[in-house]
Parts: C-alpha cells; structure tokens; sequence
C-alpha cells in the first residue's frame, strides 16, 4: 500500500527560505498545552542513543532538572547506540508493552509508518505557544504527518563534506571542491600525499548510501524526488544515474582502505575517528559530525581545523547545486503517554535547554533563539549555505520508511562491494516499494 506523507518531501521550500528561518507562529487549531497532573505519581521511559559523553550526561542532567521540577515524576533513561535504535524501536513499539514513552522521531516515512500503526501521539495541540513561536512552523514539517505533528525537534542536521583544512594544506588544495572535477583533483592530491581522502563507515551501510543520496539530489530534479517521496515512484532515469556517478567515483578508490567493514562512529578507527586522529581528509555526514569528532579526537575537544563544503554539483544533473539534504533529530511520545510526556519535550525545547543542547552535541539547535551559541567554524559556514539552499531534502531512507530506505542503502553497500549494479539499486528500492 503506498503512504502519502505530506510536509515530509521538504524541510525548506524556496530560495532563501530555510528550515531554520524566522515563520510564523500558526499551524494547528489549539495550541494549548494539555496541563500535566502535578500530584499523581508518573513513570516514563526514555529512549536515546547518546551512549557517551557530554550527550549523555546533557539528557541525564536535563532529565534530573526535570524531575526536580516534577517530583511526581519519574524518568528511566536507557541510551541505545545509533546504528541499534531504529531495529530496537521497532521490536519495542511493535511487542505492545515494552515501548518507551519517550523515543527518537526522525521523520519522514519512518515516523508515517508508525503513525499508521497508531503506536505515537499527535501533539499539534500540545506544543507550547513559546515553543511554537521560538522554533517557526518550518521546522515541524519533518514531523508532520497529513497536517497533524508527531514529534518535538531537537535539531537541524543538513548534511555536506567535512574536511582537516591541515591534511588539504599538507596535499597542496588550496580550494574546497565545488564540482566532482575539483573533488577528484583533490583526491588525487591527497594520494600523492599519502593521505587516504574520504573516510566512509561502510559496515553500517548509512554512510554509504548518504553517497547515493547526495548523487541523486544533484541527478534528479525536486519535481522528480517530490514524486518519489509521495508515490514511491522511481522511474526517472535520474535513479540510475546517481547509481552511475557514484560506481564511477568510486572506482577511483577515494575511500579509506576496508571501508566495508569500517564503522561509522564508534572509536579511533571508525570513518569519524579517521577525521578526527587526521588519519583521512574528508568525510560526507551530517551536521552532527563536529560533536562526533570531537569526542573521538585525543584529547576529547573539537577539531580545530575541521571545515565543512557543500557536496559538489554534478555534471549533467537536474538537481538545483544549491539544494541540501538533511533531516531533524527529535523524540516522540507513545500513544496514549501520560501529559507529563509532552510537558517534557516542551521542556527539552526551551530556549535555555537547546542552547544546552547545541552546546553538548556540538550541532544546530532547532530553537532559533539558541543559535547564538554556534560557534564552530563548520557549522557556521553550513548554517549560511542552509539559509541560502533552493530546497532542502530529507535523508531518503528516513523519506521513504524502514523498508524502502533499508533496501536503498543495502542495494549500494552491494554495488560499491561489487555484488551489485546501479540498476540493482533501484531495483531493490522498486520492489520494496510495491510491497508498502
């Protein structure tokens, strides 16, 4: 059965409007929160997936405020690494009983499917009118499903290159790459250097299919992936192309050597800890990338040459070079959750907790009144392309459910490990799709 999700195709609409740009303050019909009781004792659990860290300690410190608050309240924690999440919410929501009241929305199909199941609460009436107003109506489309919302969003996470601006110096690149001309140029120069160019965390498959992603954004126009976001549809020739450009830069050899069984984000040797220990120049992630960095470098602080550019226009593509793809982290209560499950996301939302947030986990904050304190350099220069971005995509396996993006991301890990074509790829994702 084919999902129409409507607000989830894009985040961003036209040019110079951005996911994170001032919007009005309308949307649902009542924007009264319902009121939490005070005096009746309530237990929640929470599901998370910061395991380590500042990110972990930001949601037990902000957990323990609450509570304090809330005495009548009780909040279990369980962190859950991120490559484990999405099969363990699952199983959780699916088991009727063992599901948190708390957990991780990213959007898109994903949180659609679990709509349709009827397993998560609409809370367009209960989002407070301060939140509301500090965070613009753009921001919840990622969240909305048939103009009902879903979930609280925590952040912004457009997605580019992350670069060691040493490790480009050292190899002679004295420009960021704004096309793959210029992108192979420098992963030339890098060799040279003997330095491996573009770390990639295959072994979790994400990683490697945001490749696929970003081809296709830059191969296929915003009408074209509209179309495959409302109707599965993936006829465009455009699906196989992006297949194409990205066998062919992969042949190049511009990954890190065991790249398939690399990780994405847990330890030194992973995609991100080879950025990090400037054991590799590059790597294609989300703006969630410098908090990630940074707690894999040695001395656990940020990477002070870390840089960021837009992945790079691609030739003969019908995609705007301007467009981004990206997504919003946020959580979502269970149906039927006590009110002190929404009082708490509007907590977690405020002005003071996401400046916390950005703080913690080095990324942008969805509250546009606590992006005063992004200070990072590669953030701030994501932060002025997203402003300017013609439109912003969702990452397509969060677009396009559980099923189709697992067959996407699956069908490329296949290709680049030579057990597929570019037309497998679409392939899987057509045959997933048909069968809802």
């Amino acid at each position: 059965m084919k999902k129409t999700v409507k607000g989830t195709a894009l985040i961003a609409l036209s040019a110079g409007v951005a996911l994170i740009a001032a919007g009005c303050t309308g949307g649902a019909t009542n924007n009264t929160p319902a009121p939490a009781d005070t005096t009746t004792p309530v237990t929640m659990t929470f599901w998370h997936n910061s395991t380590t860290g500042d990110g972990k300690k930001y949601w037990d410190d902000t957990v323990a405020a609450y509570t304090k608050d809330h005495p009548n309240v009780t909040i279990k924690i369980q962190a859950i690494q991120n490559e484990d999440m999405d099969g363990k919410l699952q199983t959780a929501l699916n088991s009727g009983g063992d599901e948190p009241t708390i957990f991780m929305a990213r959007g898109g199909g994903k949180l659609a499917d679990v709509v349709t199941a009827d397993q998560v609460m609409d809370i367009t009436g209960q989002i407070s009118p301060d939140v509301k107003s500090a965070y613009g109506d753009a921001i919840f489309s990622a969240f909305t499903i048939d103009g009902k919302v879903y979930g609280m969003p925590t952040s912004v996470l457009p997605g580019g290159i992350y670069y060691s601006k040493d490790l480009f110096a050292k190899a002679g690149i004295t420009a960021t790459p704004t096309n793959f001309e210029e992108l192979n140029a420098a992963v030339t120069k890098l060799k040279a250097a003997g330095i491996a160019p573009i770390a990639l965390g295959g072994k979790d498959a994400w990683p490697a299919a945001h490749w696929y992603y970003f081809f296709a954004l830059r191969d296929c126009s915003k009408d074209v992936m509209d179309k495959a976001a409302a109707e599965k549809d993936f006829s465009d020739t455009c699906w196989t192309k992006a297949g194409d450009d990205l066998k062919a830069f992969a042949d190049t050899d511009p990954f890190n050597k065991g790249f398939l069984t690399t990780s994405a984000q847990q330890g030194a040797g992973s995609s991100a800890g080879q950025l990090a220990n400037h054991k590799a120049a590059m790597e294609l992630m989300g703006a969630w990338e410098p908090g990630v960095v940074a707690s894999l470098t040695p001395n656990g602080k940020s990477l002070p040459d870390l840089g960021w550019f837009p992945f790079p226009a691609v030739t003969g593509g019908a995609g705007d070079p301007s467009a981004m793809m990206g997504g919003s982290d946020g959580f979502a209560c269970r149906k039927n959750a006590p009110a002190a499950c929404v009082d708490f996301l509007n907590f977690a939302a405020s002005k003071t907790n996401q400046e916390g947030y950005a703080k913690a986990f080095q990324t942008l904050p969805a509250n546009q009144q606590s992006q005063d304190v992004v200070t990072d350099p590669a953030l701030k220069d994501v932060l002025a392309s997203y402003n300017k971005a013609s439109y912003v995509m969702l990452w397509l396996d969060t677009m396009y459910g559980q099923n189709v993006g697992n067959a996407l991301n699956g069908g490329v890990v296949n290709m680049l490990a030579g057990k597929g074509s570019p037309a497998d790829i679409v392939s899987a994702v057509k045959t997933a799709a048909a069968k809802g």
